[in-house]
């Protein structure tokens, strides 16, 4: 981009040089930056993933505290998936407005607490409260790093680093894992909660200092030092400085409503339906399987080992994924992910074998069903506008989320009705082959950029 001169500065002239600038840096090469904000956003989704599973590392040692039966016990593994689901909807429109950089750092603040006060809980009641906040930040967090991901990377590694932000929601299970073990077979359930607090607090200060705002996201924001803020990150990727901010168009700013415009309600809605069915297979692996392998007569640790595995299958679901996508057409790859998902979940009801056999099973049905929320993550920052990002992955993953909290709470009324363990996975199983067929009809994105064709900065 050429020196801001006094022309280039003038409202006719700033929203076409604005919309040159964004195009040329979608274009350029990754920087080292980029890929420094893009590994935090990794580790700050890891964390997501530990912060959500630790409540099943400690549902076994919970139900024989308190005495606690399988369909109370699942409204308890839902309680956070409620407050993610309101966290996505509320904070991701929060983020539009008021930065994701802000939005991001008070969502790892919530979390912190949430995981801190769970160490100290008394009763059922207590745990419920303290894990809907807990809930509250990680939605808010999901919604946000995969907005964020999606404005830091460039368009040839978009999908790709989408896909991989959304493989560290494994990973994070799988670090914690390794040390849950230990804790469970030494200490109590309240220690797993420490764990995620300890992590919780080193992340802080590294993703305030890492996580810039990025720059289409935070060009039409006109507050103290917004400017400062912008010829900054512009240095920083060799441009010139600007004299003053872009003007932004007259007008509401993009919102909720805007999703359900003729122009995306159709894409929001299938979306929304998609997601919501297939993380109901996807939490039905995640929260039971503990639960499950120890009531088949292994202990709380050797349980928890099993799903330490299904968060190694999804891990290297989502990075294969990730790989494809570079190769393979983005929709066609999630539908085959969503079928061999649907497939492997149905399969691992049939497994009454060793701790081994068991491992196996439910890694390759977390390779499965993680790989597909990894596309499904990819498609929903792809196809949303920049202006409408944040809030469009929140909706969907907000309103979506409600499958994650039935999930399972449908399972444990399922197990206390007396059906078998194949009988309800295969039921579980319905919502992955069920999102494979709505994805079909899911309309490709051909509108332009709303962000770019109302000359509306991204928000």
């Amino acid at each position: 981009m050429p020196p801001a001169t006094s022309e280039a500065a003038t409202p006719e002239a700033a929203p076409s040089d604005l919309a040159a600038l964004l195009a040329r840096l979608a274009a350029a090469p990754m920087r080292r930056w980029q890929v420094i904000a893009i590994a935090l956003c990794v580790a700050l989704n890891a964390l997501d993933g530990f912060d959500v599973l630790s409540i099943s590392f400690a549902a076994p040692g919970i139900a024989r505290e308190w005495a606690v039966g399988k369909a109370a016990l699942g409204f308890v593994l839902s309680y956070e998936l409620i407050g993610m689901a309101t966290g996505s909807i509320v904070l991701g429109q929060v983020a539009d407005r008021i930065g994701r950089r802000t939005t991001a750092i008070g969502c790892l603040m919530v979390m912190a607490l949430g995981m801190g006060l769970t160490m100290r809980v008394g009763s059922l009641t207590q745990l419920a409260g303290c894990r809907l906040l807990t809930g509250l930040g990680i939605g808010g967090m999901l919604a946000v790093t995969n907005a964020l991901v999606a404005e830091y990377a460039n368009d040839r590694w978009r999908s790709a680093a989408v896909a991989v932000m959304a493989a560290g929601y494994p990973l994070g299970a799988i670090v914690g894992g390794a040390f849950v073990g230990h804790l469970l077979a030494s200490g109590t359930w309240r220690s797993v909660f420490g764990l995620g607090l300890g992590m919780s607090l080193m992340l802080l200060p590294l993703a305030w200092m890492g996580l810039p705002e990025p720059i289409g996201a935070g060009i039409g924001r006109a507050r103290p030092g917004a400017l400062a803020r912008l010829n900054a990150a512009l240095a920083r990727l060799g441009e010139a400085p600007l004299d003053r901010l872009p003007p932004v168009a007259a007008g509401p700013r993009p919102g909720l409503a805007e999703l359900f415009a003729p122009a995306l309600r159709r894409t929001t809605v299938l979306l929304i339906l998609a997601y919501f069915l297939h993380v109901l297979t996807f939490y039905f692996i995640l929260k039971w399987t503990p639960k499950i392998v120890a009531d088949m007569g292994w202990s709380p640790a050797q349980a928890a080992g099993v799903l330490v595995w299904a968060n190694v299958g999804g891990l290297a679901g989502g990075l294969a994924f990730s790989a494809l996508s570079l190769r393979v057409d983005l929709r066609r790859l999630i539908t085959l992910y969503l079928v061999a998902a649907g497939v492997t979940v149905a399969a691992f009801g049939q497994i009454h074998g060793s701790l081994a056999t068991l491992s196996w099973a439910v890694a390759l049905g977390g390779f499965c069903t993680n790989g597909a929320i990894v596309g499904l993550y990819a498609l929903i920052a792809t196809t949303f506008p920049t202006a409408l990002r944040s809030g469009g992955t929140g909706l969907v993953i907000g309103i979506g989320r409600m499958g994650a909290a039935l999930g399972p709470i449908v399972a444990g009324y399922l197990f206390a009705a007396d059906f078998g363990f194949a009988a309800v996975a295969t039921i579980m199983a319905g919502g992955a082959l069920g999102a494979a067929v709505l994805l079909q009809f899911v309309p490709r994105r051909t509108d332009p950029d709303l962000s770019t064709a109302r000359h509306q900065p991204a928000r």
